[in-house]
C-alpha cells in the first residue's frame, strides 16, 4: 500500500535499520525516511512507501517536537549519553533562576553549531566518521529556530541536575547541541541522556506503529498526507489529465492557498504537487495514476 507510514523507532537501532525492517515487512525496496534519528533516540520516524517517497522532500523540512532529558554537570564527546565523559562539575548549586536565564538565550532564532558527531557531510564524509577516526572536525554555525524550550521536571543527584524538557524547533536543530550549550553557559557542562521525537509537522507519535506491527500497518493515503502537509485544491478529471501530461492549467493560480499544494482529483486521488507559474499552475511532482487516494 502506497502512502506515508509513521513508525515509533526504538532506542539502539539506526533510522536505516528501521527502513530495512519496513522494506522486508512491506515487500518493497522503495521505502525512504524523512529525518534521521540517532541510535540513542526514540520516537516518530516518517517513512514513504513506494510512490509516496516523492512526498518526503516536503516533509523533511517541517518543524518538530521533542521530549528530552538534559544532564547538567557532565560533558561527553558526542554531547549525548553514547559518548565518553570529557568533564564533570558539581551542578547542584544551580538555581531555577540560573537555569531559566540561560534557557532564555537558547529560545527564538539562534546560531547553533551542530554536534561534532553529527551526520553532516564534510568534504563528502560524515562528520561522525571523521571524528571517530580522530580527525579534528569544525562545523559551521547554522541558524535555527527554537520556538519552545520548556522544563517539565527537574531531578537532582549528588552532583548532577537532570532536566526534562519539551522542545518545538525548526528542522535542522540539534537537541544535543542545546544540551551542550546550556551546560557550557552555566559553567558545568551538559549532555543529552534521552531524546524522543513526538511530532513532525502534522504527524504525531500517537498515530505511529511499533516495528512489530509494520506488516499490517495502514499508511496515510498520499492525498491525505500531502493535503495535511501542504494544503490542497480539487481539480476536475480533465484538469487532472492535463497535469499528468505536463500541461499547465491556465489562469487559476489565485485559487492556490499556498505556493505549492496537493492537487486532488474527483475520486480523492492525489494527482501531484502543483505550484504557481505566473497566472497558471503546473505540476512539480506527479503521482502514478494507479495510486489510491
Amino acid at each position: 500500500m502506497t502512502g506515508i507510514l509513521l513508525v515509533d523507532k526504538p532506542s539502539g537501532i539506526t533510522s536505516h535499520d528501521v527502513v530495512a525492517r519496513a522494506r522486508r515487512a512491506r515487500g518493497t525496496r522503495k521505502i525512504g525516511h524523512a529525518g534521521t534519528l540517532d541510535p540513542m533516540a526514540t520516537g516518530l520516524l516518517v517513512l514513504g512507501v513506494d510512490a509516496a517517497t516523492r512526498l518526503l522532500t516536503f516533509i523533511v523540512g517541517l518543524d518538530k517536537t521533542y521530549e528530552a532529558t538534559i544532564r547538567l554537570g557532565e560533558s561527553t564527546t558526542t554531547d549525548d549519553a553514547d559518548g565518553e565523559t570529557t568533564g564533570t562539575a558539581d551542578a547542584t548549586g544551580l538555581t531555577a533562576h540560573d537555569i531559566e536565564t540561560r534557557l532564555a538565550v537558547l529560545r527564538g532564532t539562534i546560531s547553533q553549531i551542530p554536534s561534532t558527531y553529527s551526520a553532516i557531510k564534510v568534504d563528502g564524509r560524515r562528520a561522525y566518521d571523521r571524528a571517530r577516526a580522530g580527525e579534528e572536525v569544525t562545523l559551521a554555525a547554522r541558524e535555527v529556530t527554537v520556538s519552545r524550550l520548556e522544563v517539565t521536571d527537574e531531578r537532582r543527584s549528588e552532583t548532577a541536575v537532570d532536566l526534562d524538557v519539551v522542545v518545538d524547533c525548526s528542522s535542522g536543530t540539534y537537541i544535543r547541541s542545546l544540551a551542550r550549550d546550556l551546560g557550557a553557559a552555566l559553567g558545568v557542562g551538559g549532555h543529552l541522556t534521552a531524546l524522543r521525537r513526538t511530532r513532525i509537522g502534522p504527524f504525531s507519535l500517537g498515530d505511529a506503529v511499533a516495528l512489530d506491527d509494520l506488516v499490517d500497518a495502514s499508511p496515510w493515503p498520499p492525498a491525505e498526507a500531502a493535503a495535511a502537509v501542504l494544503g490542497s485544491i480539487g481539480v476536475t478529471a480533465a484538469q487532472a489529465r492535463d497535469l499528468r501530461h505536463g500541461k499547465r492549467l491556465p489562469g487559476i493560480a489565485d485559487v492556490l492557498p499556498a505556493p505549492r499544494v496537493a492537487a486532488i482529483d474527483p475520486d480523492g486521488v492525489l494527482v501531484g504537487i502543483v505550484e504557481r507559474r505566473g497566472p497558471d499552475i503546473k505540476s512539480v511532482i506527479n503521482m502514478p495514476e494507479d495510486v489510491a487516494g
